[in-house]
């Protein structure tokens, strides 16, 4: 019993010291919400679609289609896509534009049908993003 209460004596202590040290960080008088980021900002830096990219994988080159440990998951749409994607032979270097092959790809995709990182609409002309 006394290992217990001093376990949990210690948490509450380290838990406590954790809190005040952070406490005297912020005050509300003075906030200045030009300091932070909007919540469109925080969404957008690690999706960055601007450049054709999602989590740091460009959005063109080489796919495989897998059924597990996809670098993303995607879903078949036809309204209000992500990513517009044309499916090319050769030469997959323009956003949206992928080449499917069965060794050495560049990422890895899983279809699903709920829950998608990404929503995919195919296209044979003007592929990337809207």
């Amino acid at each position: 019993m006394i290992k217990k209460i001093g376990f949990l004596h210690s948490l509450l202590v380290l838990l406590f010291v954790g809190f005040a040290s952070n406490s005297g960080n912020f005050d509300v008088k003075n906030a200045n919400p030009t300091n932070h980021k909007s919540i469109a900002e925080v969404n957008i830096a690690p999706n960055s679609f601007e450049n054709c990219e999602f989590e740091g994988i460009k959005l063109h080159g080489k796919v495989q289609f897998v059924d597990n440990f996809p670098d993303f998951k995607i879903q078949y749409v036809k309204h209000f896509p992500d990513l517009n994607v044309k499916f090319v032979d050769n030469f997959p270097n323009d956003c949206g534009e992928w080449q499917v092959v069965d060794q050495f790809p560049d990422f890895k995709v899983q279809v699903v049908e709920h829950f998608p990182d990404l929503k995919v609409k195919k296209v044979k002309h003007f592929p990337g993003m809207e």
